[in-house]
């Protein structure tokens, strides 16, 4: 076994645990839990996705992810807006990634009619400094959620809830009812969302030691 195969498992566990301490401290509002857990959230991520050899695009996208988690935890407009171009950068890394492959048609179909859907019901309560960004980058994210099906079932999924997620973040921008304990759906919607997403580019890239998808089950390490 390499030395990064031997750090598989600890990150992974390192992830989930501190992903649970996160949830568990908004469910509790236990702010100084939300502040020490949320910027390492998709660094751990990353890192067990290097550690199986996963791609750079994926790596990227990540730690793109986590330049956005860090952006919008002040709450300001200016870094709302930073964060939320640093998510767009991580969902055109997760394009390239998807390469050109042909995606499902009438999946790309529904997605797009929700999109539609979904703006326009959303446009009236929307800040008006916010209304083009918003409409451009909900375009990218509905776009890299099509197409994360590419990658198979989990990475499917992953794209369906990161759509999800940043929808309840846009709810809450345009004033509409929000769920009780609004953060914890977000951000549990999210972690799925990139930990699924993450499954499937490793089980379609295998790793970089040249080992096919699924190899690391053969060493007694599963993902």
């Amino acid at each position: 076994m390499s030395p990064r195969a031997g750090l598989v498992r600890p990150l992974l566990v390192a992830f989930l645990t501190v992903s649970a301490v996160h949830l568990a401290g908004l469910l509790a509002a236990a702010t100084a839990a939300h502040l020490v857990t949320k910027p390492l959230l998709m660094p751990l991520l990353a890192a067990y996705a290097a550690a199986r050899g996963g791609p750079r695009l994926l790596i990227a996208a990540l730690l793109f992810g986590w330049g956005g988690d860090v952006l919008l935890m002040p709450g300001a407009d200016a870094a709302f807006l930073a964060g939320m171009g640093s998510f767009a950068v991580g969902h055109v890394c997760y394009l390239r990634l998807f390469g050109r492959t042909r995606a499902s048609l009438p999946a790309g179909l529904a997605y797009a009619a929700l999109l539609v859907a979904f703006v326009a019901l959303l446009w009236p309560g929307l800040p008006g400094e916010l209304r083009i960004p918003l409409t451009g980058y909900s375009l990218l994210l509905t776009t890299m959620a099509w197409r994360a099906g590419v990658l198979g079932r989990y990475a499917a999924l992953g794209g369906a809830l990161f759509l999800l997620s940043d929808a309840l973040i846009a709810t809450g921008i345009a004033d509409w009812p929000q769920l009780p304990v609004h953060d914890f759906w977000i951000m549990l919607t999210y972690l799925g969302a990139q930990y699924l997403i993450t499954l499937g580019a490793l089980g379609r890239h295998g790793n970089s030691t040249g080992a096919a998808p699924g190899a690391y089950r053969a060493t007694g390490i599963s993902i």
